[in-house]
This record gives C-alpha cells, structure tokens and sequence, in this order.
C-alpha cells in the first residue's frame, strides 16, 4: 500500500477515533495561525499559494480543529522569528510549531502535549567509523549543526559544553560537510533529515543512527491577546493532543508530507521556495 494511500485511511481511521464534537462553546469559531515558513516536513509555503502553509503540522492541526468545530486558516508571516512576533502581539491567535522556552511564558499559552516530537538523531555517512550508541560517544568528535535548529535548553547546554558542532547556516550545508568529510556526524531532526537527504539525492549515501540524541516538541502555542485564548478551547487542545499519539496518523501524515515536499520539488523549474533547515 503506498504512503499516500495509507495516509488517506489513518485520516478516515482518526475521524472515527476522535469523536465530533459541538461547536466551540466559546466565541472562537476561527484561528489564524502561522509558524516556520522553511521547515518540512512540518511547515513550509505553499508553492501554489504562498501566502499559506502547508505540511505535518498544518494536516493534524487541521483535523484537530475541524472536530472542535473550529475552522484554521494557515498563513505565512514572514520568517520564524517575524512569525513570533505576530503572535505575540495577538495579531495573530496561534503558533503550530512553538519551542518551549520560559521567556514565551509572558506572552503565550503552551498546549501540552506537543503536537509533535521532533527526534534529533546522528547522521553519518554511510562508510563512517564512528561508535555511537548514547550521546556521551559523541565529545571527541567533530559534527555539523544547522544555525536553525531548535533543541531543548538542556541539551543546547550540553552541546555546547561537550560537544565539537561546527554550526552551519542551513542543513544543506551540514550535510555536504559530512560528505565531504569535514566532519564525522550530522545533528539533525528524523523527518527534516530524510526529507534533506532525497532532496540533495544523498539517501544512499548517508545513515541516521537510531537513538535520538534530543526530542524537543512542538508545541501549539495561543497568545494571551488572542480573542480565542479561553480555557474550553485550551482544554479541548490539550485533550486531541493527547489522543494523538494513540491514533498512529503522526506517522503517516509526516511520511506523506515529505512525498508531497519531494513531489513539488520535481515538479519546479525554478528553486523552491524553501529548503529544510532544522
């Protein structure tokens, strides 16, 4: 059964799981919501209309809320730190791939759990000597990170003490060092990293080791001037996020969305809109 196929049954499958719900009981029938415009397969614009995005976090948002009775619109603000600022100012209600960090405390509310988990893993080439099994293997190492990867406060700390990371401006850049080998291991997200890989044809040549090194989540986050921060919708966030991971679509809905990433790519003449970052 192709992923597309099984994407379209674990859909079908999650709108039986997830039982319909009245209309929101509060006055919210409608969010805006923005977030990274440069992250697949989780976020990115829309290369038929760039004004929205689209990806992994856009489809389970979407389901999420059309069971609240709730209607989502995802639009694009700019880069991630411009997305930010929007939302914390309440011009618009939502992000859908937050970082938690406690200086957002002051201006958003954090939905709990995550709406996804994003596995930071060790890549290597495919012919690497490198012994990984736990991330105390890596100091002595050399690897690569991009600039714009997003990891938990703790583990940033750690790397930065014990670990030798080149800090690269994107993941395209991190893995092309690791080809040619400059360094030993790439830090890079599970989905973002395969996503990368087929789009610079490198499947073949690179690995991703099993144990994540780092799960930061990300998070649905509302602002606290947005009109539909109300503690029923919080409530009801927090329970489908807690069903999710029960309902197996997570999987199939990234799988999918990173064909759908490669799929426009191939079907571009001029350079896509976006590249994975994370």
């Amino acid at each position: 059964m192709d992923l597309s196929r099984l994407c379209g049954w674990s859909l079908l499958l999650g709108l039986t799981l997830f039982p319909a719900l009245s209309t929101a009981a509060g006055k919210c029938d409608r969010l805006v919501v923005t977030g990274s415009p440069d992250a697949p397969p989780f976020l990115w614009q829309d290369p038929q209309d760039p004004r929205h995005l689209i990806g992994a976090s856009a489809d389970l948002l979407q389901l999420v809320a059309g069971q609240l009775g709730i209607k989502v619109e995802l639009l694009y603000a700019g880069k991630r730190s411009q997305a930010l600022d929007e939302v914390r100012s309440g011009r618009m209600d939502m992000l859908a791939d937050a970082s938690l960090t406690v200086s957002e405390l002051e201006t958003l509310d954090y939905i709990h759990p995550p709406l996804l988990e994003n596995d930071y893993l060790v890549w290597t080439r495919k012919d690497s000597s490198l012994v990984y099994s736990k991330v105390q293997d890596l100091p002595g190492h050399t690897g690569a990170l991009s600039e714009k990867s997003r990891l938990t406060p703790a583990f940033a700390t750690f790397a930065e003490q014990q670990l030798s990371l080149t800090r690269t401006s994107n993941l395209t850049q991190a893995f092309q060092k690791l080809l040619l080998g400059e360094v030993e291991y790439v830090l890079a997200g599970r989905y973002s990293g395969v996503a990368m890989a087929q789009t610079l044809g490198m499947s073949n040549d690179l690995v991703a080791r099993v144990q994540p090194v780092d799960k930061p989540g990300l998070f649905l986050a509302i602002s606290h001037d947005s009109a539909c921060n109300d503690p029923w919708l919080r409530g009801q966030l927090a329970k489908k996020m807690t069903e999710l991971p029960a309902s197996g679509l997570t999987e199939a809905v990234l799988l999918r969305n990173i064909e759908r990433w490669n799929a426009q790519l191939s079907q571009r003449q001029t350079p896509p809109v976006s590249s994975p970052k994370q």
